[in-house]
């Protein structure tokens, strides 16, 4: 111990080791802090829609969202519902987002109508991440096992017990609920639907989830 110690505070030419391991922790130290600080300053609401094309676009349709404005007051923001909150599965979804600042920069939707263009593109992609992990960060919010089936409206309660039973996921039934459903996507759910004879289709058009389940 006596030498290991001897070892550990012998001098180079000009810092001992020990100094220098010191140095090196207290420098790793604030790199780890500074890294950190840094990644969870990109989770802010602030910084998601600081480009004008969130600003302008999904920003407004959030924000006329349950996500946003509720009576119980908790606000969901962009992040809780598009990062892991897990160290590690939140490194590689930041690195995966890296490529956003290529399109950033590429101006691939700087514009409303390039917005518009993308729009069932980019909600497609979302929607398959989030059923390929059981919409893990809705379910950092919800859960079967904490609701309270009696105080749902009938029809929602009816809807979501045959989920829980048929064990579905999330997003398979509340797509668009805090930006507007693409109007691909409504006119594919509206084939699906049986519906009578003669009736003819609805205009193509987006509307957000939150008004579509009023009217459900």
């Amino acid at each position: 111990m006596h030498g290991l110690w001897k070892v550990f505070w012998s001098p180079t030419s000009r810092f001992s080791l020990g100094a220098i391991l010191i140095a090196g922790g207290f420098a790793g130290i604030v790199f780890w802090g500074g890294f950190n600080t840094f990644m969870e300053y990109t989770n802010t609401l602030e910084f998601c829609v600081s480009c004008h094309e969130m600003e302008q676009k999904v920003y407004q349709e959030y924000k006329k969202s349950v996500h946003y404005s509720n009576p119980s007051g908790v606000r969901a923001i962009c992040s809780d519902c598009h990062v892991p909150k897990e160290w590690l599965p939140k490194v590689v979804r930041k690195i995966k987002a890296s490529n956003e600042l290529l399109h950033k920069v590429l101006g691939t939707i700087d514009t409303p109508e390039k917005f518009e263009a993308k729009r069932f593109e980019l909600a497609k992609n979302v929607w398959a991440s989030m059923e390929a992990n059981d919409s893990h960060e809705c379910r950092n919010c919800h859960s079967y096992g904490a609701m309270h089936w009696e105080k749902q409206r009938p029809r929602s309660k009816e809807k979501m017990q045959v989920a829980f039973k048929e064990k579905k996921t999330c997003i398979e039934c509340h797509k668009g609920i805090a930006h507007s459903l693409p109007a691909e996507a409504m006119m594919q759910e509206e084939d699906d639907a049986p519906r009578p004879a003669q009736v003819e289709a609805a205009p193509k058009t987006t509307k957000s989830m939150d008004k579509f389940l009023e009217e459900e």
